[in-house]
Formats: C-alpha cells, sequence, structure tokens
C-alpha cells in the first residue's frame, strides 16, 4: 500500500527512538538509568488524586465532554493566570482546555499555515514546533540559538524577506531543551517584532512554575499589546505533575483560540470531565506541593551540576525547566556520545543534535529521576572512562 508523502518523510520522533533503545538493552539484561524524558517521576499530589476519584464515581462524567471544556475548567484557567501572573483573560473567548499542551501545538500550525507558508522556529527546540508546521503543508524556517546569545532569538537577524512570508514565530521560555529563561524586556522586543511584521507569536510555557533560587518566570502576556498578536500553551503536566492525565491549556488572542477550537471540534471530543474535574480543584486547592516539587528538582539539579563540570561539561546552572543542558567537549558528537554511554554505562541522555542543528555539541539531562536512580547513573557517569 502505498502511504502519504508527510507520512513517509516523517522523522522518527526523538523520544520513541529513544524508548527503543532503553527496552532493547533491558530486554538484554542490563540496568537502566534514564535521565531521558522530562516526566516528573514524583505523584500527582494526593488531594487531586482525591479530586479524580470522587468526578469518576459521578455518571455525568461518563459521557462524551464538549471540545470546548467545562465552563467551570475554563473560568479556573483565567482564575489561575491572574493569580500566577495577573493577567486576566475572558474565560469563553480567549481560554481553551487542551488534551496536554502538545497536542495544541500540534494543532496550531492548522490554523495558520496554508501549503508554502513559512513558520519560525527556535534551533534548538522541541521537535514538535516543525512536525505541526509540516502537516500543514508549510515551511520551516530555523532561528539559530547559541550559548552567547543567551538561547534567545535576534529578531534582527531574521532576513527581511523571511519575516515577510512568515505566519508564526514559535517562542518557548523557560526553554528546552536548554533552560534558558526570557524577561519581560525580551518579550516586549518579540511583541514589537511581531507587530511590525504581522507574524502571530506562539509562546510554549509550561515550564513557568518549575523554578529554582526564588527565580519567577514570566508570561508573554505581562508585555503590553501581547494579546495583539499571542497566543500561549501551558500544562498541568508539569505544574502539578499531571502528565498522565494529559490536560493542558491555551490562553490569549480570542481570535487564534477560536481558531485552534474549531479545528479541535472536527478533530476530537474533548478531555474526560473527570480529568477536567480534577484540573479544577488543583487549581483552587493547595499550591504548597508546586515548592515541594521544585525543592526537589533543585537538589537534583544542584548534584547533576556538580557532577557533570567534574567530568569535564560546560554547563549553565538552569533558573528554570525539568534539565539541564551540558556542553560536550570540543569534536564530540551528541549522538556518539549518547549512544557510547548507553552502551557502555546503560545511562540514557538525550542528544542535543535531536533538537535542531545548534544542538549539536550539547546533551539534554532531566531531573525527574528518583534519587536513587539518579545517584546510581551519575555514579556511573563519574566512574566511565569514556571520554
Amino acid at each position: 500500500m502505498k502511504l502519504a508523502r508527510r507520512v513517509e518523510s516523517l522523522p522518527p520522533y526523538l523520544f520513541a527512538e529513544i524508548s527503543k533503545k532503553i527496552a532493547a538493552r533491558r530486554a538484554a539484561g542490563h540496568d537502566i538509568v534514564t535521565f531521558g524524558i522530562g516526566d516528573p517521576d514524583l505523584p500527582t499530589p494526593a488531594h487531586i488524586l482525591d479530586s479524580l476519584h470522587r468526578a469518576a464515581d459521578d455518571p455525568a462524567n461518563h459521557r462524551y465532554p464538549e471540545s470546548e471544556g467545562l465552563p467551570e475548567l475554563r473560568q479556573a484557567i483565567s482564575d489561575w493566570y491572574e493569580r500566577r501572573f495577573e493577567v486576566r483573560f475572558d474565560p469563553q473567548k480567549e481560554t481553551l482546555p487542551l488534551i496536554g499542551s502538545k497536542e495544541g501545538i500540534a494543532h496550531m500550525a492548522l490554523c495558520l499555515i496554508d501549503p508554502g507558508d513559512l513558520a519560525l522556529l527556535p534551533d534548538p527546540g522541541y521537535p514538535v514546533y516543525e512536525i505541526g508546521t509540516m502537516f500543514a503543508g508549510g515551511e520551516s524556517y530555523r532561528i539559530g540559538l547559541t550559548r552567547e546569545g543567551g538561547w534567545l532569538p535576534d529578531f534582527d537577524s531574521i532576513p527581511a524577506d523571511v519575516a515577510g512570508r512568515a505566519r508564526l514565530i514559535w517562542l518557548n521560555y523557560p526553554n528546552n531543551p536548554t533552560g534558558a529563561v526570557a524577561d519581560i524586556g525580551f518579550f516586549e522586543r518579540a511583541v514589537a517584532w511581531a507587530k511590525k511584521h504581522d507574524v502571530v507569536i506562539c509562546h510554549d510555557n509550561p515550564y513557568c512554575d518549575v523554578a529554582y533560587d526564588g527565580y519567577r518566570p514570566v508570561s508573554i502576556f505581562q508585555a503590553p499589546g501581547a494579546r495583539d498578536v499571542a497566543i500561549e500553551f501551558n500544562s498541568w503536566s508539569k505544574i502539578y505533575n499531571m502528565t498522565g492525565w494529559r490536560i493542558g491549556m491555551v490562553v490569549g488572542n480570542p481570535t487564534l483560540v477560536d481558531a485552534l477550537m474549531r479545528v479541535k471540534s472536527n478533530i476530537d471530543s474533548g478531555i474526560p470531565q473527570a480529568i477536567q474535574r480534577m484540573a479544577i480543584d488543583a487549581v483552587y486547592g493547595p499550591q504548597n506541593c508546586i515548592d515541594d516539587h521544585n525543592a526537589i528538582y533543585q537538589r537534583r539539579r544542584d548534584r547533576m551540576v556538580e557532577v557533570l563540570r567534574k567530568v569535564g561539561l560546560e554547563v549553565d546552572t538552569p533558573k528554570a525547566s525539568l534539565y539541564v543542558w551540558a556542553k560536550l567537549p570540543a569534536g564530540v558528537t551528541s549522538a556518539g556520545y549518547a549512544a557510547r554511554l548507553i552502551e557502555e554505562c546503560s545511562v540514557v541522555v538525550t542528544p542535543g543534535r535531536g533538537y535542531g542543528l545548534n544542538g549539536e555539541g550539547y546533551i539534554r539531562l532531566s531531573v525527574t529521576t528518583p534519587d536513587d536512580r539518579m545517584e546510581e547513573g551519575l555514579r556511573r557517569l563519574e566512574n566511565w572512562k569514556g571520554l
């Protein structure tokens, strides 16, 4: 049979390939320590799970949900943004629940990109930005990010003809994979550039509450005028350790939010209502769990940075996100380093090249590994004679 060209040309998803390698090593009897995927090992807080248990017993939650989500959930999203960032959104026009933010990110290109249109993507960056563009028939232009530039895009470096063709630009701070952060001044410059070139900003902000040393990440909507040109994706996954429940949100410009809702209503049937109820109670329930989780991640971050530097890698201590981004010695490829590490130490890291050309020469490690396993993995790395 003949598959569609978009599927034939689809590259393997980065973490699917890593999962295959892990499975193969485990099948061969090896004990694997993985610093790969940023999937919190800490459980969903008990009071949030209690809400799910109650909601699951209610027959009203056994039926089809609506694509636009419960009104109470959209209100909760608006209230959360006002509490967290002091910005408020119309619950019915400027908020939309998602089946995890990844789903909305992948579908957003369908709202803005026609065949031949251009999307601007960060390099390194989350692979789904490019895949969503490809599915919509668009083309991608990669904006190179560098350590020297703080892993922030230089808008002035974007050629005028590229800016003229672009329909959207993806931003992501706190950043995956680098852990870089951005301030309000950066977002003010981004908004001014987007207005000048009539480009939509899609800001991916799921790590806004995973931060350390007293740092508080910002929202693009704290920059004046952002609502004219931007939307922001967020998620309960990292805030409340709810990755497995698949629930996220998008907020911002009402025209863009409505466009994504129209796409979703023709593709999915929404989030199970019991999970929506769970998310509502997460927003209005105790919030001390966030600081508790971050204290654990910060301790792990510090330990990881210490060992990586000890073995000769260059690391800038991240202020936020679940990741440590480490620079390899000159001449060492990220794929080669990662392959040798899993083959010789049974330790998994993510090669930076999987996030784009500018990720070459780096590896990404996640702090979402249980303490005992993290210590074992770091011990193996410290004793490894590969470099």
